[in-house]
């Protein structure tokens, strides 16, 4: 149970696990958006705020510079200074910062702070307001906004033409606006907390309940593993748990289909190694019984055990021959082959044996063929398609050979006018030991294991092997080679 714990949490801390994915996934998804959020109504609070603030402040600056203008603020005989100073004063303390009255030779006439009074202020925000732009700056950093205010003189001049005869330069705390903000940050915190825990729990449930189908498959498969069962599995709740299972089953299918093939095999290979014994034995046992026999019989006797004893060889043989064939690791040795040259050398040798049957044998070359091959196995491919087609024949009957090429390719058609086979035999022709008709096949002789090897050998090479035929009419086998060989990776 702790290595299963471990091994869990090892999985989910490489995130190879798909449920440790699917979490972080929507862990992500969920905090991501809510932080984003919080960020931007902070900062689209602050922003609204200061500029709220810097308009309030500069309706009441417009509003004391018209008090300015209207009471010669400037001149000598102002009689209503101490009313002024007493708005600049309330203006300061009520947001918490100060005022500066600059008149047009750039000189501070009156200072909040009593402190710059008198000297001379030369600014680039000063210089712009007295060209009519009216300024702020909001510094975070250092918790204030400054603002310049023109001061405007609507009826100084004849003409009607306003004129600016004074600058008030405004800083004013945002205590209150980050008071303000530090209190819906905690709040927001708070919110996103209780979030970050229905998240986790969301996120926790949902990893666990996305994944339960490819829990049950894995349930599933291991129990086909252990041996608890060999029935298919079925969980349809996603497209890819049904492309999973489509997969396996078709798998445990093709294991189930490679398993009856080797109990059949094995089951064959005993029937048709044990049937020769049989007869030597019985053979021999007559032998044994009749001590007085003529060595006519002794002769007879012995011919059948050797022949017996050949087709228990010949048998063991072609099975070493599949055993190697169907090996992966099976090499090859590829050289570049002038096919046409090796099939009039296959035909030359099974003509007196067409000849025995009386089977007329044709050679067709559409074009001299070269390709990189390996000699000893397509050799063991033509002779056993040609051989077959000799075999299985009717009395004057024809096999018909053809070579044909391609860019690409290679065809070796070997087509007779056999006994042909049956429409539901075509599937099991290259099954080991399969015979067509097993009495007719007992008389021509072989093992059953011929065209097993051919597809075999054809496989190795990368090719194809076709058959079409009919039954009473003859048949049609169709072998297709790269003419260049290329090697497995």
């Amino acid at each position: 149970m702790a290595v299963k714990i471990w091994e869990t949490l090892k999985n989910l801390l490489s995130l190879r696990s798909l449920r440790a994915r699917i979490f972080i996934i929507i862990l992500v998804i969920g905090i991501v958006p809510s932080v984003l959020m919080q960020y931007g109504i902070l900062n689209s609070y602050e922003e609204r705020s200061v500029q709220n603030r810097i308009s309030t402040v500069q309706n009441q600056l417009m509003i004391v510079g018209n008090h300015l203008v209207s009471n010669h603020y400037f001149s000598s005989t102002t009689t209503n200074e101490n009313v002024i100073n007493a708005e600049l004063e309330m203006i300061s303390n009520l947001y918490e910062g100060r005022v500066m009255i600059i008149d047009s030779s750039l000189k501070v006439v009156k200072d909040t702070y009593g402190i710059s009074e008198g000297k001379t202020m030369i600014s680039e925000e000063v210089i712009r307001c007295f060209q009519g732009e009216r300024m702020s700056h909001y510094d975070r950093e250092h918790g204030y906004i400054e603002m310049t205010t023109p001061i405007v003189d609507s009826g100084s001049s004849n003409d009607g033409i306003s004129t600016i005869v004074g600058v008030m330069v405004t800083s004013i705390s945002n205590d209150a606006i980050i008071a303000t903000m530090e209190a819906l940050n905690r709040e927001a915190m708070i919110l996103q907390y209780l979030m970050l825990i229905g998240i986790l729990a969301c996120a926790l449930i949902l990893s666990t309940v996305l994944t339960r189908p490819f829990s049950r498959i894995t349930e599933e498969i291991n129990a086909v593993k252990a041996g608890y069962s060999d029935k298919t599995i079925d969980v349809p709740d996603y497209a890819e748990t049904v492309h999973i299972v489509e997969a396996f089953n078709q798998l445990l299918k093709r294991m189930k289909t490679l398993d009856d093939s080797r109990q059949e095999f094995v089951a064959n290979v005993s029937h048709e190694l044990k049937t020769p014994i049989t007869s030597v034995k019985v053979l021999a046992d007559s032998l044994l019984a009749q001590g007085d026999a003529p060595a006519e019989l002794y002769r007879e006797f012995m011919e059948d055990i050797v022949s017996e004893i050949d087709r228990e060889n010949q048998i063991i043989t072609d099975l070493l021959a599949l055993v190697r064939m169907e090996k992966k690791v099976q090499s090859l040795n590829i050289v570049p082959l002038n096919i046409n040259d090796l099939t009039e050398l296959i035909l030359k040798r099974l003509r007196p044996i067409a000849r025995k049957r009386d089977v007329e044998l044709v050679f067709e070359s559409m074009r001299t063929v070269v390709a990189e091959v390996d000699e000893v196995k397509l050799t063991l491919i033509m002779t056993n398609l040609v051989e077959n087609s000799i075999k299985y024949n009717k009395e004057h009957g024809w096999v018909k050979v053809e070579l044909d090429a391609d860019h690409q390719y290679f065809t070796f058609t070997v087509s007779d006018s056999g006994l042909g086979i049956p429409e539901d035999s075509l599937p099991h022709i290259y099954e080991r030991f399969y015979r067509v008709d097993k009495s007719h096949s007992k008389d021509i002789g072989g093992t059953g294991l011929g065209l097993a090897i051919t597809k075999s050998a054809v496989l190795l090479h990368r090719g194809s092997i076709t058959v079409t035929s009919v039954e009473g009419e003859g048949s049609c086998f169709v072998v297709k080679i790269p003419l260049i060989y290329i090697a497995e990776a």
